[in-house]
C-alpha cells in the first residue's frame, strides 16, 4: 500500500518511480493486491496504473479526493478499465453501533441527522463533544477546494447562496430557472445558466445528488423538475440551523441514501395525478416507496397510500414512517417503521453485498 499523503513516499510521485517501486515488490507466483491512496498527488498516475493493470497477477485499488475524481474523469484517464465505488457516509445502522446502548432508536436518529454520519465524527461523539466545527471545516474544504478553485468561480458568496437554497429545498422539485427566479426575487441576482453550472459542480463533488423523475405508467425517464438530496443531512443542520429542520424531507434524504447503499438506482415516481417519493431499481428488483413522518391522522394515511394504490403492477410497495406502531398491510402496501427498516430488520429491499 502507498499513501501519497505520507512524506515517506514523496519520491514515488513520479509515475515511473512508482511503477518501478511496485514491480520490484511484486511476487510472480501469486496475486498482488496494490493499494494507492490519494493517487492524485502523482502526476500522470494513470500511466503507472494502466501498466500495472494489464499484468495477469495484479488487482489495483486507487482512492482520491473529489476534486480530482469527479464524474467521468476516471473513464478518460483509465480507458474504462475500472469499477468505481462511491463511498457514502455511515449508514444509520453503522452509526448506531457507536452510540450508547441506553439511547432509544429515535434518540440515536436525532443524533444521526444533527451530528453527521461521517466516520471521523465518531471521535467527537465518543467524548460527547460538538462536531460542528469539524463539519464546517469539511464543508469549507469541499466548497473552496473541490468547487471554487476547480471551476474558477469568482463569486463564492453567490455559490454559497445557491448551496443554501438547495439544502433548504431538499426533496422539492427544482429547476435552474426556478432557483434563479427565487434567488433573484430575494435580492441575489443570478441567471439560470450560472445556477446550472453551480449545481453541476455540487453534484460532481458529491455534495448533492440529482434525482430525476420516472414516469411509472409510460415507463420513461423525464428530463425536467429534478429533486436534490445531499450527502449528509447534518451538513444541512450545520448550515441552516434547527429552525428549518424539515423533518419529512430530511427523512426522505436519509431513505434515499440508504437505497443507494443497498445498490439501487433511485428516481422520483411520476403519476398522472401525483407522484411517489421513490421508485428504486436494482437488477430485477423494483420497489415503490412513500416516506412520511407520521400517518396516524386518517387523512394523512389516505393521502400517502393513494399514489401507491394507483400503481397497477405487483412490485413491492412500502410506506415508511416514524410511527412506533405495529406494522400494517393495506392490500399489499406494507407500512413499516422507518428506523427499523434502516436497521435492516426487514428483508425488503434487502442489502446487496458488493
Amino acid at each position: 500500500a502507498v499513501n501519497f499523503e505520507d512524506i515517506a513516499f514523496e519520491e514515488l510521485k513520479d509515475y515511473r518511480a512508482l511503477h518501478s517501486y511496485i514491480c520490484n515488490k511484486m511476487l510472480p507466483d501469486q496475486m498482488n493486491y496494490i493499494f494507492l491512496d490519494e493517487i492524485q498527488h502523482c502526476p500522470s498516475f494513470e500511466k503507472a496504473v494502466d501498466s500495472l493493470f494489464i499484468k495477469q497477477n495484479t488487482d489495483v485499488y486507487i482512492t482520491g479526493s473529489n476534486a480530482y475524481f469527479m464524474s467521468g474523469e476516471l473513464a478518460t484517464l483509465l480507458s474504462g478499465r475500472y469499477v468505481e465505488l462511491k463511498i457514502l457516509p455511515l449508514s444509520f445502522k453503522e452509526f448506531c453501533l457507536q452510540q450508547p446502548e441506553n439511547l432509544s432508536l429515535s434518540e440515536k436518529y436525532r443524533r444521526y441527522i444533527t451530528r453527521s454520519g461521517f466516520p471521523y465524527v465518531s471521535r467527537f461523539i465518543a467524548q460527547d463533544e460538538d462536531p460542528q466545527q469539524y463539519l464546517q471545516s469539511l464543508y469549507d474544504t469541499i466548497v473552496y477546494n473541490d468547487i471554487v478553485k476547480r471551476y474558477k468561480i469568482a463569486d463564492s458568496n453567490l455559490l454559497e447562496s445557491v448551496i443554501r437554497f438547495l439544502f433548504d429545498n431538499i426533496g422539492n422539485r427544482l429547476s435552474s430557472r426556478k432557483i434563479a427566479g427565487a434567488m433573484t426575487s430575494a435580492g441575489r441576482k443570478i441567471d439560470a445558466k450560472t445556477v446550472e453550472k453551480y449545481i453541476k459542480a455540487l453534484t460532481d463533488s458529491l455534495l448533492a445528488y440529482e434525482t430525476k423523475r420516472y414516469n411509472i405508467k409510460g415507463k420513461e425517464y423525464l428530463q425536467t423538475q429534478e429533486k436534490y438530496y445531499i450527502t449528509d443531512v447534518a451538513l444541512r443542520f450545520m448550515l441552516l440551523g434547527g429552525k428549518n429542520l424539515d423533518v419529512g424531507h430530511v427523512l426522505e434524504n436519509v431513505v434515499y441514501l440508504e437505497l443507494l447503499r443497498r445498490g439501487f438506482s433511485v428516481f422520483v415516481g411520476q403519476l398522472d395525478n401525483g407522484e411517489v417519493d421513490f421508485v428504486a431499481f436494482r437488477q430485477n428488483d423494483t420497489v415503490y416507496i412513500q416516506v412520511s413522518e407520521t400517518v396516524r391522522d386518517p387523512s394523512t394515511l389516505k393521502r400517502e397510500l393513494a399514489p401507491l394504490q394507483s400503481i397497477a403492477d405487483f412490485h413491492q410497495k412500502l410506506l415508511l414512517t416514524m410511527d412506533e406502531d405495529p406494522d400494517a398491510d393495506y392490500n399489499g402496501i406494507k407500512r413499516l417503521n422507518v428506523l427499523d427498516w434502516l436497521m435492516g430488520k426487514y428483508d425488503f429491499p434487502a442489502s446487496q453485498n458488493i
